[in-house]
């Protein structure tokens, strides 16, 4: 078994970096005295977080979880998951600063020392017109990054389809895209998250004009349900023949979740917030490379996720780009203490020292979500 002494308690804790974004983060500390880290992050469902962590404290107190085995979610959905999985991020986090070792060495024999990234530029672009996400385009590549994505296609449902107001939103996502694209110039592949928005018919029409904008990625162009596995296959084999890859399924959860999809995508996005855990996310992505996937982990969000998401893209056998959410917020690297390494060139290095390397200081959060930040 793989365990840490006996968990004292568990708490949640909040950080507002920006008007729109509030982080929510898990502290577990056990009878010795450790603690620990985990990051729950779901854009406006931080009291939800706050409350289910309150939850499964009272379940979890003083036992010893092994830590090969998945926590039980009590919260239905998305939002059991994120807690049990940043429970489990803050017990390896513990198991590791007590082995003296970096997350990734307990993980796995030879990690990686850097990680390759691409930029996610939508929750920094806070002007959404074309020349906002050229400019926000342009910034990442002249950082270094070698690969851009945006979320474009504000406003746009799949109950819009067909009408005049879902065209016009559409229509705006492309000239955003075209001029993001226009910006890159060539230095930096352009990638697009469409968050689930079209139906089929309209993904193949959004495709085809990518296609020859020269877009390089098409992410969770419709809703992923079982209903729609042929309708993304198909859209895999026209992505393809325009140049593109599609990926998807960022917000799934345990293996089971995700191999129904392995042939449907030609990246499969994991979020160490979802999984269930990170052996679960290690065990996804290896189930998914055996089954001819790619896996690039998905990760949009706060501090911990990206210390996390960086120890364990580290040691998957995939060297996909990671995801990480660039230009929000400085606080992604200088809310742990030390601060994170930045990104250099399009690459990051592994947090220095035992454990995650992403501790946090009480008095930089609250420990009710929706209070002003610290």
């Amino acid at each position: 078994m793989i365990q840490t002494a006996p968990i004292a308690s568990i708490t949640p804790h909040f950080r507002q970096v920006t008007p729109a974004t509030i982080w929510s983060f898990v502290r577990v500390q056990t009878r010795d005295g450790a603690v620990g880290w985990g990051e729950a992050t779901i854009n406006g469902r931080a009291r939800e977080i706050g409350v289910d962590v309150r939850r499964q404290a009272a379940a979890l107190a003083g036992t010893q979880p092994d830590l090969r085995q998945r926590l039980t979610p009590l919260a239905p959905g998305q939002l059991g998951f994120a807690v049990t999985s940043a429970i489990d991020q803050a017990l390896w986090d513990i198991y590791a600063q007590t082995r003296g070792q970096p997350l990734a060495a307990v993980l796995g024999a030879t990690p990686r020392s850097t990680v390759p990234l691409y930029a996610n530029i939508n929750r920094g672009t806070t002007q959404r017109t074309p020349a906002g996400f050229a400019a926000s385009a342009d910034a990442a590549a002249r950082a270094g990054f070698t690969a851009v994505k945006m979320a474009p296609f504000d406003g746009m449902q799949p109950a819009l389809a067909g009408t005049a107001e879902g065209r016009a939103f559409t229509q705006a996502g492309i000239d955003r895209i075209a001029a993001a694209h226009a910006a890159l110039a060539g230095r930096a592949a352009l990638m697009v998250d469409c968050h689930w928005r079209f139906t089929p018919a309209v993904a193949e029409a959004v495709l085809q004009e990518l296609g020859r904008i020269g877009v390089a990625w098409f992410e969770c162009p419709i809703p992923e349900i079982p209903a729609n596995i042929q309708a993304v296959r198909r859209l895999r084999g026209l992505a393809n023949a325009a140049g593109m890859q599609l990926a998807g399924m960022e917000e799934a959860s345990l293996v089971e979740g995700f191999l129904p999809w392995a042939d449907a995508y030609d990246v499969v996005m994991p979020d160490v917030k979802y999984t269930g855990g990170l052996m679960e996310a290690l065990a996804i992505a290896e189930q998914l490379a055996a089954k001819g996937a790619k896996v690039s982990l998905h990760n949009p969000t706060g501090s911990v996720c990206h210390a996390t998401s960086l120890h364990v893209s580290a040691v998957m056998a995939s060297d996909m780009r990671l995801e990480m959410q660039w230009g929000e917020t400085d606080w992604l690297y200088d809310l742990p203490d030390p601060a994170l390494p930045r990104p250099h060139n399009g690459s990051n290095a592994l947090p220095a020292g035992p454990g995650h390397g992403a501790a946090l200081k009480l008095d930089r959060l609250v420990e009710e979500a929706g209070l002003p930040p610290v």
